[in-house]
């Protein structure tokens, strides 16, 4: 019997391909809820998911599953210790967008310290003066710091070593370099001007970043966080935003996705919002896709996978 790949979500064609021409049928799932990947995956022997909840609960509802594979490079939302109990394994595409995401983060980090986002809304408002009270800043000069120094982070301070920029950076597991200096946390959120949040999720970073240290920042210092909403305390977040505690954020990540149109961010100036799009590029997507697809068909023949999540 010829063994089933579920995509809940489309994928980039050439990913399917890649699983097709290993000669392995694709379930084109029609949505990403529980209850339709149960059902739709019954007889799936391995899934390709995004950013969706994947529970022991599914697991057991695709009783052949052997591969689940994670679209992306976190993977949280796979409850990966049920899957090593029923021995399934679980891939991601961990360098198919560290680029992407280093990318986006410098253009939040930019569009933020110049107030682009508010002050184009302003033509559209007939507003042409609100730029007047509403000045931007200069990046050159100012201290950026790296929270979670892995690929990502690395990649982010590569592309701002010709800003003019101090770079410093917090990760037990890495080096600083000529353009990096590590430092203790603590000092990092003290002295940047801007903090860049590339941790993973984890339960040790869950809500690691809340009052005690937005309280520790300049008051007009900027938080950016490109890693997981779930990191930060983010109603402590508002209330640092609110109050003038710190200067301002730029957030592509929620800890609820999509983000309510009347979460008390969406009322805030001093903020810039986008919708989990740090990876979000065609060639991204394809690199993802690839990766994975290669991971499933890697798996499912009986070999061992690129990226295994261990």
């Amino acid at each position: 019997m010829t063994k089933k790949v579920l995509i809940p979500d489309a994928v980039p064609a050439i990913g399917e391909q890649i699983i097709i021409d290993a000669g392995y049928e694709i379930i084109n799932g029609s949505g990403r809820q529980a209850n339709q990947m149960m059902q739709e995956g019954h007889d799936a022997s391995a899934v390709l998911i995004g950013t969706q909840p994947f529970t022991a609960e599914i697991m057991d509802a695709m009783p052949q599953l052997e591969v689940i594979a994670r679209n992306g490079v976190g993977y949280d939302a796979v409850d990966v210790e049920a899957a090593h109990e029923r021995e399934i394994k679980v891939v991601n595409t961990p360098t198919a967008l560290t680029d992407a995401v280093a990318e986006n983060t410098v253009a939040e980090l930019l569009g933020i310290a110049k107030n682009l986002y508010w002050n184009s809304k302003s033509i559209y408002d007939g507003e042409w003066n609100y730029k007047k009270a509403h000045l931007g800043n200069d990046l050159s000069g100012k201290t950026v710091g790296i929270l979670g120094f892995g690929r990502i982070g690395q990649a982010v301070a590569k592309k701002l070593s010709g800003f003019n920029v101090r770079l410093i950076a917090v990760d037990p597991k890495a080096q600083g370099n000529d353009d990096v200096v590590m430092v203790e946390r603590d000092q990092l959120f003290a002295e940047s001007d801007y903090v860049l949040v590339h941790l993973p999720a984890m339960p040790a970073t869950k809500h690691s970043i809340g009052t005690r240290e937005f309280k520790m920042m300049k008051n007009d210092a900027v938080l950016i966080n490109m890693a997981r909403g779930s990191i930060l305390v983010e109603d402590e977040l508002v209330d640092a935003l609110q109050q003038g505690i710190i200067g301002g954020a730029a957030l592509d990540v929620f800890e609820e996705e999509p983000l309510p149109k009347e979460h008390p961010l969406t009322q805030l100036e001093n903020v810039l919002l986008t919708p989990h799009i740090a990876s979000n590029t065609v060639e991204t997507k394809q690199r993802m896709a690839v990766d994975a697809a290669h991971d499933i068909v890697a798996v499912l023949s009986g070999n061992q996978p690129k990226f295994l999540v261990k």
